[in-house]
């Protein structure tokens, strides 16, 4: 049998608490679940997450799993003593048995009976990514993820499970929905883990988000920016009408509070002004040009 080293596939020390050892699994599960991860090799890795996991966050596996691995070493090949399975109660079945199961199996996130008793089915940590305009409006999204199945042989395959989701007004990026009930099936009749989601926004040149504020850069003519002006401007909540300042430069910042995203605690929306130059690719616009660095004798790098 092959040793693994379970501790390095989460990335913890030997001697993490529980918390820093749930935190670490939840963090790689987000990183490397096939609804996210691009990479080609996602569906080992969560594999091999699932399955140090299911040792490592029981105390009584992890108790045994450390007594058992003590001084060896990721990939060494060796058996377990003869006896070591009368250390430990895990129900029946021998050293081996117990063993393979430690080691070989993926991680069923404790849906395995043990003892006969009940158990809760392990939480899902997924990521779904929404339009900032879901977040102004709320909205619904169709959910597809790649789950774990074991049948009765004890044969794991991959299964699709499709989800609609709503998604409700107010949303910001990081949060978490929970849907109840929607993780891993429990054992013995036990209730089902459930599922999270965490927010993501998908990427939009118009628009950059920090928590619930938003900013939007606002194109405005040289013009409208020296001798000021009323400009409709489309935000994710609608147009609005918005006066440009006499005098304004690019990069000035038109704070529209509370018309960010609209959570618990409102955010506001910042509209940046960016000042664009007409280009000068005819005659015309060239004698305005030539003009203007007559008459004004502008020069921006003494002013």
């Amino acid at each position: 049998m092959e040793y693994k080293d379970y501790y390095q596939t989460l990335g913890v020390e030997r001697g993490a608490s529980a918390d820093e050892i749930k935190k670490a699994y939840r963090k790689l599960v987000r990183k490397y679940h096939p609804d996210v991860s691009k990479l080609s090799d996602a569906d080992a890795k969560t594999k091999d997450i699932n399955e140090a996991y299911d040792v490592l966050g029981d105390a009584e596996k992890r108790a045994a799993y450390d007594q058992l691995g003590r001084g060896h070493r990721a990939g060494e090949q060796f058996r377990p003593p003869p006896d070591w399975g009368e250390q430990f109660d895990f129900g029946g079945g021998g050293a081996d048995d117990i063993f393979a199961d430690l080691f070989a199996h993926m991680g069923r996130g404790r849906h395995a009976r043990h003892g006969g008793h009940q158990m809760r089915g392990e939480d899902i940590h997924a990521a779904v990514r929404i339009d900032l305009r879901d977040a102004y409006h709320g909205g619904s999204r169709t959910v597809s993820l790649r789950m774990p199945h074991r049948d009765g042989h004890g044969r794991v395959t991959m299964r699709e499970k499709t989800l609609d989701v709503s998604i409700p007004k107010g949303v910001t990026p990081g949060q978490q929905l929970r849907l109840a009930g929607q993780g891993h099936a429990g054992a013995g009749g036990g209730q089902a883990g459930d599922l999270y989601l965490e927010i993501a926004f998908n990427a939009d040149p118009r628009y950059r988000v920090e928590g619930a504020h938003v900013y939007e850069n606002v194109p405005v003519t040289p013009w409208e920016a020296a001798l000021g002006a009323s400009v409709s401007v489309p935000t994710p909540s609608g147009s609005v009408e918005v006066t440009v300042p006499p005098g304004s430069q690019s990069g000035r910042k038109l704070r529209l509070k509370g018309r960010g995203i609209p959570a618990a605690h409102p955010g506001d929306l910042y509209l940046i002004l960016d000042v664009v130059l007409p280009p000068a690719n005819n005659d015309r616009a060239r004698e305005l040009y030539q003009a203007m660095a007559r008459e004004m004798a502008f020069n921006p790098r003494t002013a």
